[in-house]
């Protein structure tokens, strides 16, 4: 599926577009108990009900394809009869009548997903009628199939904050009633999935509210199928292969994960809106993006390495690694430290006006410290007025005479002066 197969079907979530045909639920206790199961039509719901449901829906197609939504196709097996794609498929094709069938997915949930509180299972079905559509995506009045799919949510089920409320039984303020609040799911899946807007039967699409720490053991064990990593969980493997190449230093470690964060966003940059299809991300292209930047050889060649060997069963596309926060932070820093720079640089350039270069007489003249010498006055006059400078004692004290005649001027640490 693609993001506009996934927004087309979001898109019919609402009061007057939803054809939900059926809804059906079960509450989980923290033990594993099956509280209670229902079972209604859904366009019955009142208003209030209704739309609750329908935000919970939505959020099950929600978030980005690769990271919160996953496409996993069934294994052989799954496939084959008493096999879980077909267990699905009996379902579905039930509109969500038999119970039976109905206890036996909330099962495969409740042995499957770790969670440690109460929760609310639900299941949509659906029968979506896929209008044809013209090149320019205008839509014809003629059927081009019927896609009917089941959609399910697990939303964790918890305790509202205690609090104070108004008691109007008692006319006082008092501590308000806590409620068990059913809140928006944590995992989910879409079955059959809609791809090229038409049924996929071979595939299911997952839910992960948190794609750092997605359910996996949900898609293994409701659907057979083999758990694959989240764009966030491979920008965090990547980012720990980076650490790790450099020992320990972390401000180094650091400093070299910006600079491979600003290569890739410039080679997102140059590809351009016309690239067509996702853009992988090899050791080779990993190792020409550092060779452009300021990581020693060592430990690009460790990243180098340990990239190939975490990734060697999927090749992570450009998308899933960039971190354009990283890069952007990485950018700032590298101009603030050539700005810090340049005032050093500048800094110097003051102090040394401060310093008076020795006439060079073929000898290093140094101070009693080691150091340049420094001076208290620095004269500068043209070289037809030094000649006329003399040293004289005045009152007890050594001065420096410096005749000037009534069209000559002088100025004393840039400020004009007369005599």
């Amino acid at each position: 599926m693609d993001k506009k197969d996934v927004l087309e079907l979001k898109r019919r979530l609402k009061k007057d577009d939803c054809t939900f045909t059926r809804m059906c639920g079960c509450y989980v206790d923290s033990n594993r108990n099956k509280v209670v199961a229902f079972g209604q039509t859904f366009l019955n719901l009142e208003d209030e009900e209704f739309y609750k449901y329908l935000e919970i829906a939505k959020k099950t197609l929600s978030g980005t394809l690769g990271n919160n939504l996953l496409e996993f196709e069934f294994p052989g097996e799954e496939e084959s009869p008493g096999g879980r794609q077909q267990f699905l498929m009996a379902l579905k094709s039930t509109a969500l009548k038999n119970d039976e069938l109905l206890d036996r997915l909330y099962d495969l949930v409740i042995d499957n997903y770790d969670y440690a509180g109460n929760y609310l299972i639900l299941v949509f079905h659906d029968a979506y009628d896929v209008m044809t559509k013209t090149t320019d995506n205008g839509k014809l009045d003629e059927s081009e199939e019927v896609y009917e799919y089941l959609l399910c949510a697990v939303c964790p089920v918890v305790l509202s904050k205690p609090g104070l409320g108004y008691r109007e039984d008692e006319n006082r303020i008092g501590p308000r009633i806590r409620d068990w609040i059913v809140s928006l799911p944590e995992t989910g899946f879409l079955f059959p999935a809609f791809t090229e807007r038409s049924t996929d039967i071979h595939s299911v699409l997952c839910y992960h509210k948190n794609p750092k720490e997605p359910h996996s053991e949900f898609v293994e064990g409701v659907f057979g199928c083999t758990s694959k990593r989240t764009a966030a969980e491979k920008k965090q493997a990547f980012e720990a292969i980076v650490k790790n190449a450099f020992g320990g230093d972390e401000d180094a470690s650091l400093e070299g994960f910006y600079d491979i964060q600003e290569g890739l966003k410039t080679m997102s940059e140059n590809q351009g809106e016309e690239e067509e299809g996702p853009v992988f991300l090899t050791p080779e292209t990993i190792g020409e993006i550092m060779g452009e930047s300021s990581i020693p050889k060592e430990a690009a060649a460790v990243i180098e390495e340990s990239f190939t060997r975490e990734f060697q069963d999927e090749i992570p596309e450009l998308h899933q690694i960039l971190d354009e926060k990283a890069a952007e932070t990485g950018s700032r820093q590298k101009a603030e430290k050539e700005l810090r720079q340049k005032v050093q640089v500048l800094e110097q350039e003051l102090e040394d006006t401060k310093v008076l270069t020795p006439i060079d007489t073929g000898e290093e003249e140094e101070a009693p410290t080691g150091g340049v010498k420094t001076y208290d006055v620095i004269l500068r006059v043209k070289p037809e007025k030094a000649s006329q400078i003399k040293s004289q004692l005045i009152d007890g004290k050594k001065c420096l005479v410096i005749p000037l005649e009534e069209n000559e001027h002088a100025a004393i640490n840039g400020i004009n002066t007369t005599v």
